[in-house]
């Protein structure tokens, strides 16, 4: 939903604000909206100027939402796939040997996916503290907002093709689960669940 949001903010044409003081040319804002696939114009060209860097933060605010379920769902599969839970196998072909245990697998992909979701939340902060004390109109700082905006969604891209193979290729345990279940009667809930 919130990528939606800042699909739909984003989705408006600001030709003709100008620096904030409009373009006295007679342009067919409609037209040119039309021809670059936007479905409105902005009107206001205060609103225009003001909402430069303040959209794009909306759209890493959504993506840092989406590196913040990544980051959960990589956590929970490195605990439940370590020795102790043994709920999941990490495919081999995503973890790595230790240096001094080569019996040991890390599971890399899950642990990049984990820190790399704080370099996307790095990103946003970034254009916040550019954007934080700018007054209306252009300002060379803005150049700044690219950098963290395309870092933040090739970052993300990668975590979650990452993630689609790591969960294509996990291997579920149903055996341990099941043995978890009847040795701490944790499914008891949803046993008295089903008899009431």
């Amino acid at each position: 939903a919130l990528v939606w949001a800042a699909y739909m903010l984003n989705d408006q044409s600001p030709l003709g604000s100008a620096a904030s003081y409009g373009v006295p040319l007679p342009l067919d804002r409609e037209m040119v909206a039309r021809l670059l696939g936007f479905s409105r114009l902005q009107n206001n060209v205060l609103y225009a100027n003001n909402s430069r860097g303040k959209f794009e933060s909306a759209v890493l605010d959504s993506l840092d939402q989406i590196g913040l379920t990544l980051s959960k769902l990589a956590e929970d599969l490195m605990l439940f796939s370590m020795p102790e839970f043994g709920y999941f196998a990490l495919p081999p072909e995503l973890c790595s040997g230790s240096s001094i245990m080569p019996q040991k697998k890390n599971p890399d992909v899950a642990e990049l996916v984990r820190g790399k979701s704080g370099r996307v939340f790095g990103d946003l902060l970034t254009l916040l503290a550019v954007l934080k004390g700018l007054p209306l109109a252009y300002h060379s700082d803005m150049q700044e907002d690219k950098e963290a905006c395309f870092d933040a969604v090739d970052t993300l891209m990668a975590c979650l093709d990452a993630v689609t193979g790591m969960v294509a290729t996990l291997r579920p345990r149903a055996e341990r689960m099941r043995a978890a279940l009847l040795r701490d009667w944790s499914g008891t809930t949803d046993l008295a669940d089903a008899l009431a």
